[in-house]
């Protein structure tokens, strides 16, 4: 594994993806998301997730754990691996999450169609938020 060059020294820095990395977010593979629990213990959990050229996105529903946990503690990290090429294709990326709920159904029918090939379903009462990480940390497979 090698690290970013682009990581800062200094602290948090926003990372430009690149056109690789990109494109294997925009393929249909899983992504593990790993958050805080409150009593500091991490939590992972298997999302869809897509990009906008930037930005790392997946999409949740208010009221998970995920979602509560990125609400009190932003940190989060990000693994994908392309299964036919583990070697060669793995994205890991760690940075701070925003809660988007505008577009959020879009996104996640957007992601549903991707990943299960039909349109979502909305859930009565159930509030989507779109999680958007900029990585201000990337390691890939060499």
């Amino acid at each position: 594994m090698r690290r970013s060059d682009l990581e800062s020294q200094k602290g948090a820095r926003k990372l430009k993806l690149t056109a690789e990395q990109a494109q294997l977010l925009r393929e249909a593979h899983l992504a593990y998301v790993a958050t805080v629990n409150c009593d500091g213990s991490p939590q992972v959990t298997p999302v869809w997730v897509d990009t906008d050229g930037e930005a790392i996105l997946f999409n949740t529903a208010r009221g998970r754990l995920k979602c509560r946990n990125l609400e009190r503690d932003p940190r989060v990290s990000i693994t994908v691996v392309d299964a036919a090429n583990p070697v060669s294709r793995t994205l890991i990326a760690r940075g701070r999450a925003a809660l988007i709920e505008e577009g959020a159904l879009t996104h996640i029918d957007s992601l549903s169609r991707k990943y299960d090939h039909k349109p979502w379903v909305p859930v009565p009462g159930q509030t989507r938020v779109i999680v958007r990480v900029v990585p201000d940390r990337i390691t890939e497979a060499d």
